[in-house]
């Protein structure tokens, strides 16, 4: 297992329910909002919860998002977490004007008003084949999702699992050392877990 796990901490993310999901694999985590800790670790992991716009002004106000994209340069693995995948994204239709980390080209879309919002709750996800993300996970794989906007990678590439509501949206995606999950590992029992141990053993 990797010698140091950062959690970033914007005041907008399920913090310790990640860092206890950590802990059951038996992975020591650290919540930190200290941009000069992040040069030291050897995977980053940014959880989220809440709105695009106010999401990418506390990682400004923290001075997070040089040092986060700093750390991708390096090719350190980088997991995004629910809102922490969306702003992984160029922009977002919730925050019109906001910038995101830019991270993985793309947008971040609403599901359509024929839907109900959010999409919560347990669905599945069909795997891209031959990534190591996915290996030795049980199929079918279901998670535990809850958002009302969903990626659109530029790359179809990018795309490495993909859920079904309305239509299909990119629900896993990947670029490089950047990986990020729209639904929550942290609450998907034993899935869950194990895709977390996949992103710090084979990832």
């Amino acid at each position: 297992m990797p010698e140091r796990v950062l959690i970033i901490d914007y005041g907008m993310g399920n913090l310790f329910s990640v860092r206890n999901a950590l802990a059951a694999l038996r992975v020591k985590a650290r919540i930190t909002d200290d941009p000069r800790t992040l040069k030291d670790c050897d995977r980053l992991v940014l959880p989220g919860v809440g709105a695009f716009g106010d999401a990418m002004r506390e990682l400004k106000k923290r001075r997070l998002i040089e040092p986060i994209r700093e750390f991708v340069r390096t090719g350190r693995p980088f997991l995004g977490i629910c809102l922490g995948m969306q702003l992984l994204m160029d922009a977002s239709e919730e925050a019109p004007g906001v910038r995101g980390l830019g991270l993985l080209a793309g947008s971040v879309r609403r599901f359509g008003r024929r839907l109900t919002c959010p999409h919560m709750g347990w669905n599945e996800i069909e795997p891209a084949k031959g990534q190591p993300f996915f290996a030795s996970v049980k199929r079918p794989v279901y998670t535990y999702f809850c958002h009302s906007y969903f990626v659109r990678p530029k790359r179809a590439g990018a795309a490495i699992g993909w859920t079904r509501y309305g239509g299909r949206f990119a629900s896993v995606v990947r670029d490089g050392n950047v990986y990020g999950v729209q639904f929550h590992p942290e609450k998907s029992q034993e899935t869950g877990l194990r895709l977390l141990e996949n992103f710090l053993r084979r990832c």
